[in-house]
């Protein structure tokens, strides 16, 4: 069963008054300081969407005697979980995983998680899934991920779409598609109680290079309605994003005016502009830096008024000593 919130919200009020625990100790199996539902839906009504900057950490890869999310000391200093990913099919990879945990088990990654202040989402479709050109419906779509969300208690969603074919297309279909399937998810996951990110790569912010105007368009419709943006500088040819000008301020003539900073001149909030990039060279096709590279990349950006944050593409590849090195100039812990 899934509780309102203000059911939830009495349920919790209840359980703290007739409980010694307070909700910021690690959730133990059996706990009857609250219910799982009530628990997890006070915890998200508070703070539910961090605030920037946005520490990002995508996990996809299946890593031998690890169900589910890692202990939360192999991803400190990240605010941002992602299991990946979520099909129009179903669950895989991360993803099935969590649903392999019990409801008790799932309780307490949560809570060790809340403790720590990293938020536990679930990316949608991934390289593999491409919704628009398969003739899934949006609406539909949308609310059976929505209730798998729900189901599973996790703390919203991040839109990896990857349809490239669907966007090269240049007729619009692609853009509408996304702006209806945004639309849907806020009407099914609310602003301000879950997150809503999306994964975009950073061609797609190229203005007048796309028939129907990619996400520029996309965000001009439902921009309003997306927390931030993972976006991925990386994939997209061999010197695409490598270099801090590259990245940030003067991109090439392939893919023009889709820097971090003329992305932002060109409507985007610079708020909701993460940094996202591969973990190691071998976790993307090209786009890779060094943590040192990236470290001063993002100390400029900041020294510019950025704050937005970094993602990476994935975990264990990428942990908590990358984010370390990561955050070392510009947002030490």
């Amino acid at each position: 069963m899934v509780f309102s919130w203000n059911k939830a919200l009495l349920a919790a009020i209840v359980g703290l008054c007739s409980a010694l625990n307070v909700l910021s100790a690690p959730l133990e199996f059996g706990s009857q300081n609250l219910t799982i539902a009530a628990r997890s839906s006070l915890a998200r009504s508070t703070n539910a969407v961090p605030v920037a900057p946005h520490f990002v950490i995508y996990s996809d890869e299946f890593v031998s005697g690890q169900t589910g999310p890692p202990p939360v000391s192999q991803v400190k200093g990240y605010n941002v979980f992602a299991l990946s990913f979520l099909l129009t099919e179903g669950a895989f990879d991360k993803a099935a995983e969590w649903t392999q945990l019990s409801d008790a088990q799932r309780a307490s990654v949560k809570s060790q998680y809340a403790t720590a202040g990293i938020k536990l989402i679930v990316s949608l479709f991934g390289s593999t899934d491409a919704p628009t050109s398969s003739g899934a419906d949006p609406v539909s779509t949308a609310n059976t991920m929505a209730a798998w969300v729900k189901k599973f208690n996790l703390d919203g969603v991040d839109v990896d779409y990857e349809d490239f074919n669907a966007i090269n297309a240049g007729d619009g279909k692609a853009e509408a598609w996304l702006a209806t399937f945004t639309k849907q998810l806020r009407v099914q996951l609310p602003q301000g109680t879950f997150i809503l990110t999306h994964a975009p790569v950073a061609p797609w912010f190229s203005p007048n290079k796309f028939g129907g105007g990619a996400y520029l368009k996309v965000h001009s419709t439902v921009g309003n309605l997306i927390d931030w943006y993972n976006v991925q500088f990386y994939n997209q040819g061999t010197s695409e994003y490598t270099t801090c000008s590259g990245l940030l301020t003067t991109s090439s003539n392939t893919w023009p005016q889709s820097a971090l900073f003329q992305i932002a001149n060109n409507g985007v909030p610079l708020s909701k502009l993460v940094i996202g990039k591969p973990a190691t060279a071998g976790d993307a096709s090209n786009g890779f830096m060094t943590t040192s590279t990236l470290a001063s990349c993002v100390q400029q950006a900041k020294n510019q008024g950025w704050n937005a944050g970094v993602m990476v593409w994935e975990f264990p590849d990428a942990a908590a000593s990358w984010i370390q090195s990561v955050r070392a100039l510009a947002f030490p812990e």
